[in-house]
Formats: C-alpha cells, sequence, structure tokens
C-alpha cells in the first residue's frame, strides 16, 4: 500500500470514528466464523478490530455462540442432536455440554485472543448476575429460553470500566436452571436492551442473498419490512431466521442498523465501520 493510499484511508475512516466515539456496538461472533478455516487467523484479526474499535473511543460488546464446537463435542460423547427452525433441541445431557463449551471452551478462547492487545476483555454469561432472564420458548425444544429480560447491570458496569463484555449465551430461569439461548437472538435482545447504535452479525457467509447459490445477489442493503417480506417469500430460511428476526426486532426496539458480515473476511469489522462503501448487508428502520 503506498503512504498516499494509507492517508486515504485514514482520512476515509476519520469522520466513521467521530460518529460511533461513545457509542455501543454489539458484535455477534458465530461460532461457524470462529470453526472456518482461511488463510488468516480469524479469530486473531477479529480481536484486533474489536481492540482497535475500543481505542478510538467505540464501545463494543461481544456476544458469541458456538455451534460447530457444540457439534463436535456431541458427536465426540456419542449425544444425538437435532434441530427445529433453526433452534437446536436440547435436552438435560446436551444443556451439559452447551455451558462446558460456552462457558469453558469458546468464551475464554475469545477472551484470551482479544487480551493478547490489551488486557481490556472481561468474559462472563448470561446466568452472571441474571443478565439473560428466560423462560422455557417451548416444552418440545427442552432447555431452549426465551428471553423475558434482559438485565443490563453487569454489562452497563464493565463499560463503565473501560472494559470489553464478552458475553456467551447461557441464560437462567427464576429457579436458577440453565438454558441455551439462539446466540442470533441474545445478540439482538442485549442490543436492544443496551440502546446500542449497531448489531452487528459475524458469521460464515457474505451477507443475505436473493439467491444463496448465487453470490452477485447479495443484498447490501434493505429495511424491516423488505427483510420481513423476504422470509414470508422463503427466501431466508432454515438457521438465518432467528438472524434476521432478530435483525428486525433490535431495528424496530430502537438499534440505528444491523449488519450480516463475513466474520472470515480479514478485518471484516473495520471494512464495514469505517468505509464509504461497507460491506455485507445492512438492516435499517424505514427511510
Amino acid at each position: 500500500m503506498s503512504e498516499m493510499t494509507t492517508a486515504h484511508v485514514l482520512v476515509e475512516a476519520l469522520p466513521y470514528i467521530r460518529r460511533f466515539a461513545g457509542k455501543t456496538v454489539v458484535v455477534k461472533y458465530g461460532g461457524n466464523a470462529l470453526a472456518s478455516t482461511s488463510e488468516h487467523d480469524a479469530l486473531e484479526l477479529f480481536a484486533q478490530d474489536i481492540v482497535l474499535m475500543h481505542a478510538v473511543g467505540i464501545r463494543p460488546v461481544v456476544v458469541h455462540g458456538g455451534g460447530p464446537q457444540i457439534n463436535d463435542m456431541l458427536i465426540q460423547l456419542g449425544i444425538q442432536s437435532s434441530f427445529s427452525n433453526g433452534l437446536r433441541v436440547t435436552d438435560a445431557e446436551t444443556m451439559k455440554v452447551v455451558s462446558m463449551v460456552l462457558n469453558g471452551q469458546v468464551n475464554p478462547q475469545i477472551v484470551s485472543a482479544i487480551n493478547v492487545h490489551g488486557n481490556v476483555a472481561v468474559g462472563l454469561s448470561g446466568q452472571d448476575g441474571r443478565t439473560l432472564q428466560v423462560v422455557m420458548r417451548d416444552p418440545k425444544l427442552g432447555f431452549v429460553g426465551e428471553i423475558e429480560k434482559v438485565r443490563t447491570h453487569v454489562i452497563e458496569g464493565l463499560l463503565g470500566d473501560g472494559l470489553i463484555p464478552v458475553l456467551s449465551t447461557v441464560g437462567v430461569d427464576a429457579h436458577g436452571q440453565a438454558f441455551n439461548i439462539n446466540a442470533d437472538t441474545a445478540a439482538g435482545a442485549i442490543a436492544e436492551a443496551l440502546g446500542a447504535e449497531k448489531i452487528i452479525y459475524l458469521t460464515d457467509i457474505a451477507g443475505l442473498r436473493r439467491d444463496v447459490n448465487d453470490a452477485s445477489s447479495l443484498i447490501p442493503r434493505m429495511t424491516t419490512t423488505q427483510a420481513s417480506q423476504l422470509m414470508a417469500d422463503g427466501i431466508i430460511a432454515g438457521g438465518m431466521i432467528p438472524k434476521i428476526e432478530s435483525c428486525i426486532q433490535a431495528v424496530k426496539g430502537g438499534v440505528r442498523s444491523a449488519h450480516i458480515l463475513d466474520g472470515r473476511i480479514a478485518h471484516v469489522l473495520l471494512l464495514e465501520l469505517f468505509t464509504d462503501q461497507g460491506i455485507g448487508t445492512m438492516i435499517t428502520g424505514e427511510q
């Protein structure tokens, strides 16, 4: 990169840095993005992006899933796994594995990656401080929680101390029972409760396509109404449903915009936040 190109990149980023300074941005780091292979260390670059965001005054909150890692552990233990409308059916045995993997494996991995670049990340789960209070979503799904309330005091306390919360999506009901929560849904609810500027979903796809097999059909921007119509038309299906539903709910709940990005792309967060062109799909309210 030439000196002039470097200078242009920095100048292009400046108004966005000013705009987002002091704003909360919730980043959902998907297990698919974490597990996918690429020519670079996706987690390492993600951590650099998060620390840079923090350094320029943005208040990032990381919410993570761990679907592929849970799948791997269930296979190793010989436990059958099934899904219904993109949600994992979670019996008592599966719930133990979910907690073990999310709280004991994935969360420390992300925290450690961020803290290599600055001791600012703190790991917690939705059980801590009853941050994610849930009720059982559907008895047929087992221990799958539907968020009843997001208690933001722990997250806000960490942000106020200049730290980066890294939250696993294990919630708790009124009786102290742990529940598995869809990470996309949880991230959207957290962003809404915090009054976040943005909710960003990092996954293993480049954004939302009209034709999943056609990269040229990527939709760079849409409204919540348009997203709802795509679901009604069956263009959005499977595991993408809870992601888009949470985007729509978050934006309608006051979050300015929701973004779906490919977390395997080097520095994808910086490209979306600090450049004019952006990358991926952005969902906004009605214009």
